[in-house]
């Protein structure tokens, strides 16, 4: 082996050392991650595996998503088919009754999901959505009391995460999507000190905080590296890392061409490094910007979302265990952690030279 090689492996091992032995990864080498050539991608996922594995083993927490609402959003997100900017064909539909929100979560159980996600297009839900919503949840926790529930419904007072705590919810999804500095280019109608501040309100309950970003929508590699740092301020749990589907009908339709799969990699193993010990979940737009370098992303994610997402196909379930088996990686089982467990096993690990 090379001294050069000997050099860049050596770089990216002594960032994967330096954040498991609880050092913070600094914006700066944050950004290295996102530039890191060609020749160094394999060194990059290899050691931002050593810290996957280290806090999660080879463990891939599943998510399956119930759109409880859909279309009849009066926010004007420009990502989102939901938003009442956008003339995406769409199933349009108002809230469900708690029965058939229970009733569809046990498609997240025959799915093999340890979270199901229960989502409403709304600014905040209504009084009438947090009781529907709620009595939902204590009907799915009395079938599946070891299915972990998350609930995404818009911005959040201390109240209404109180309401949905004491239902049984047990996270909650908010997502920063972006820096602050792009957040006006996206959506008017909320602030990003909006979403922070929901994102408090969350925690404080005693919930589990969800937050994480939509990668292409016109950020710079700066904006990405600042939303990463600022999750880790705000100590969110879970943090979905989506890649933007260009939805025809939205304002963003036109706006952004393919990722570069070895691009989105990067992204994964910068948020990995960022945030070491958080559940890192390659999210919407896997199928279409990795493709097949998919399995690549596992190596610094640790979970996904099965089957569709809100109102988009996803990829084939079948395909997704297919994926986890063939890494020689395995299904979270229901009942299991919302955080890390690390083991002794985990502890031990010694780092692959490539993956």
């Amino acid at each position: 082996m090379s001294t050069a090689t000997n050099s860049t492996t050596s770089r990216w091992s002594a960032l994967a050392e330096s954040v498991l032995g609880g050092d913070h990864a600094s914006a700066d080498e944050a950004q290295a991650v996102l530039d890191a050539p060609e020749l160094e991608l394999l060194d990059v996922l290899s050691a931002a595996y050593r810290v996957r594995h280290h806090y999660f083993g080879n463990t891939v927490k599943l998510n399956y998503l119930i759109n409880a609402k859909s279309g009849i959003c009066p926010e004007d997100c420009h990502y989102c088919s939901q938003s009442r900017v956008s003339t995406a064909e769409i199933d349009r539909y108002s809230l469900l009754d708690s029965h058939e929100i229970a009733a569809r979560a046990e498609r997240a159980v025959e799915l093999r999901a340890s979270t199901c996600c229960i989502v409403t297009a709304a600014r905040r839900p209504s009084a009438r959505e947090l009781r529907e919503v709620s009595e939902a949840v204590r009907q799915v926790k009395k079938r599946h009391p070891a299915l972990k529930i998350c609930a995404c419904m818009g911005l959040l007072d201390d109240d209404e995460a109180e309401t949905l705590r004491a239902a049984g919810v047990d996270r909650y999804n908010h997502n920063l999507n972006t820096a602050e500095s792009h957040y006006g280019e996206i959506c008017t109608t909320h602030t990003y000190t909006d979403r922070v501040e929901t994102v408090g309100a969350v925690a404080r309950s005693g919930i589990s905080p969800c937050s994480g970003v939509i990668v292409g929508m016109g950020e710079s590699r700066d904006e990405l590296v600042r939303v990463a740092l600022e999750l880790r301020t705000l100590a969110v749990d879970s943090i979905p890392v989506n890649f933007l589907i260009p939805i025809e009908g939205t304002p963003l339709e036109g706006s952004q061409a393919k990722i570069d799969p070895r691009f989105a990699l990067r992204v994964l193993a910068m948020f990995r490094f960022v945030c070491p010990d958080r559940e890192i979940r390659m999210s919407a737009g896997r199928e279409i910007h990795l493709g097949t370098l998919q399995p690549l992303g596992l190596y610094p994610a640790n979970a996904i979302f099965v089957a569709d997402y809100l109102t988009e196909q996803g990829q084939a379930p079948e395909e997704d265990w297919r994926m986890i088996e063939e890494l020689g990686f395995t299904i979270e089982p229901i009942g299991g952690p919302l955080g890390p467990v690390p083991s002794a096993e985990t502890d031990v690990v010694s780092e692959p030279s490539a993956v």
